[in-house]
């Protein structure tokens, strides 16, 4: 990995950490400084937990380890599909303010893009097919289920297409039937992107 690449994602890595950082503290401040709640409270979003694992993969690019082309695009579905999902569908829902605010558009605009820049730039070489795309939803259906678990026992729900009271379990599963083909869709479009700029 080229010595730019490497800072490119120290960048990267940087700013994920402080968008989280940043929504941390306005979680503290909404829990009035009870860390263990804050820190409850955020993992419940898959939008916390994917910068979290953007952070975590492009500080260990920037440290020289070596992360496979197929991992870093499915960093580049997931954590874009985490800004196509908010501005689409969830932004219109609230109004953050100060550093809400702040932590709102770092988490769901500006590393989505940092993300995306880094991969067209420096995403190592690799042979992209079905078993990639199919490998790609793991993460978010994972999501999912430790969502709905996490629902039933807390009755928090993280996004309003996940609870069932206000949905009804059938709307859940269509819900989640509908974000399953758009992650399939954004892959499988993500994969032949990759197949034709790697196979020119």
């Amino acid at each position: 990995m080229r010595p730019f690449a490497r800072l490119a994602a120290l960048g990267v890595a940087a700013t994920a950490s402080g968008a989280l950082a940043i929504q941390l503290v306005v979680s503290l401040a909404a829990f009035q400084g009870d860390l263990g709640a804050a820190l409850w409270r955020i993992a419940g979003f898959f939008t916390v937990l994917t910068n979290l694992l953007v952070a975590l993969h492009f500080a260990a690019i920037a440290a020289g380890w070596r992360i496979p082309g197929a991992r870093v695009a499915g960093l580049v579905l997931w954590i874009g599909l985490v800004g196509v999902v908010y501005h689409l569908i969830l932004a219109r829902l609230w109004s953050p303010q100060g550093l809400a605010w702040w932590a709102d558009q770092g988490l769901h605009t500006l590393v989505p893009l940092l993300v995306a820049a880094w991969w067209l730039a420096f995403c190592p070489v690799w042979r992209p097919d079905g078993r990639a795309v199919l490998g790609w939803m793991a993460w978010p259906l994972a999501y999912v289920a430790y969502a709905l678990l996490r629902g039933a026992f807390t009755g928090f729900w993280p996004y309003p297409f996940l609870d069932p009271a206000a949905n009804g379990a059938g709307g859940v599963a269509l819900n989640v039937l509908g974000l399953t083909a758009g992650f399939l869709l954004a892959g499988g479009a993500l994969a032949a992107f990759d197949r034709w700029r790697f196979g020119r």
